[in-house]
């Protein structure tokens, strides 16, 4: 086992979450500043500060949010930033006056997360840090992602190793296992979903997993939000709206709404030429409050809000049959019952998608259904019930297990961390 200081770290699209590797024992959880200890929401503020070097300051996690709840109108809340790593379309965040790039956004964030951390994550000889199997995206770039990443994490430690997510928690489960195995794991995250099937040796034996095959799909939790707030919201916002153009009645162009109803984007729609764009669309609206209503969402910094009461709709939805969505802000308020089954049939088409690609996994590692003797879920997004219906449905009941669904990740990964040589898992 290596003696090096060591460490593996989920960057993930809605939490972070870290663990260092001991040689002594068992990883252990990183505690971090803040009411969810272990968990540290992958989100970043900032504000003017004229005290502070560029006259902006910045703050990451929970702090984040106390700041944005303390100043919403004069701050700029960046959440799931993640799912734009992939994506040559993001070139930069515009914050205020200045831009930044997805590697330097990174870095404050590790700044703080590291901060927060009372030094446990100082001066690492080596950290593996999770990637997923396919990143978000229509048409993700895979070696673009890379070298964000790398940018990200550069001087972050000595050594900097990527190992697709779902295997670190295989590794992690592993440890639980007291036979030898045909393991699938389901890993949803906020940007991802990333399935692995592994190979699982017996207790003792020099090489405890052997990946067998992996698929990945840019589905998860941020989708299904996305869902809710197509139904909820945007109807209030102007889609399926139209506006006047010389002589003609046009629909509104739908890439505003999609890119309202994405966490990683909805921030970034406040700056001057989205601003100007949709108030230009305001004046030749057939329903100009519509669009102001957006516009008033927007310069009223009330992402974060309208993320937290979709959330606790779902979360909802997932012990009980019926939710009630409820959001006030830019003097609108939304109350609307929401049955279950209702929201089942919002995201039906997005579950299909990610039960062909546990298809694709098994393909891919060329086993079929039956050859699996443990599912192991995780991830947020595993405790939605049409989501694990799709396992159960498939593997029964019996065969799938879950637990720490917010840090199997990050266990897993410093699990990796503590062997002499990672490449064999490495991506």
């Amino acid at each position: 086992m290596t003696t090096m200081r060591a460490a593996g770290i989920d960057f993930g699209t809605t939490n972070s979450v870290a663990a260092l590797a001991d040689r002594a024992g068992d990883p252990r959880l990183v505690t971090l500043d803040g009411p969810d200890g272990e968990v540290f929401r992958s989100a970043l503020c900032f504000w003017h500060d004229e005290d502070v070097r560029g006259g902006i300051a910045v703050e990451a996690g929970p702090a984040a949010i106390r700041e944005y709840l303390e100043y919403p109108g004069d701050s700029r809340f960046l959440q799931s930033f993640k799912s734009v790593a992939a994506s040559a379309s993001f070139d930069t965040a515009p914050v205020f006056e200045k831009r930044y790039r997805f590697e330097e956004l990174g870095r404050l964030f590790l700044q703080r997360f590291a901060a927060q951390a009372g030094g446990a994550l100082d001066r690492l000889d080596r950290v593996v840090v999770g990637r997923p199997v396919r990143y978000a995206g229509s048409r993700p770039d895979e070696g673009l992602a890379r070298q964000r990443y790398d940018g990200m994490f550069d001087g972050f430690a000595g050594e900097v190793h990527y190992v697709y997510e779902p295997l670190a928690a295989a590794f992690g489960h592993a440890a639980r296992l007291t036979e030898p195995a045909t393991l699938l794991v389901a890993d949803f995250g906020g940007g991802t979903s990333d399935f692995s099937i592994v190979s699982v040796a017996e207790p003792g034996a020099a090489r405890r997993c052997i990946p067998l095959g992996h698929a990945g799909i840019g589905i998860a939790g941020d989708r299904l939000d996305q869902r809710i707030v197509d139904r909820l919201v945007l109807p209030l916002l102007g889609k399926g709206g139209s506006y006047r153009s010389f002589d003609k009645i046009l629909e509104i162009p739908g890439g505003y709404f999609a890119d309202f109803a994405d966490w990683s984007k909805l921030a970034l729609m406040r700056n001057r030429r989205t601003l100007a764009e949709l108030d230009r669309l305001r004046r030749s609206a057939v329903d100009p409050d519509a669009i102001g209503r957006m516009i008033a969402l927007i310069e009223g910094e009330l992402g974060f809000p309208l993320y937290d009461a979709v959330g606790r709709l779902k979360r909802t939805l997932s012990t009980a049959d019926h939710a009630t969505f409820r959001f006030a802000g830019a003097d609108i308020v939304i109350e609307r019952d929401v049955a279950r089954a209702e929201f089942e049939g919002w995201i039906a088409d997005d579950i299909a998608r990610i039960a062909a690609t546990v298809d694709q996994a098994l393909a891919n590692a060329g086993v079929t259904e039956r050859q699996i003797d443990r599912v192991f879920l995780t991830g947020g997004t595993s405790l939605v019930p049409a989501v694990r219906q799709v396992f159960e449905a498939r593997f029964g009941a019996g065969r799938i297990m879950s637990g720490g669904e917010l840090t199997s990740i990050a266990y897993g990964l410093a699990l990796i961390a503590q062997a002499d040589d990672v490449s064999p898992w490495t991506a």
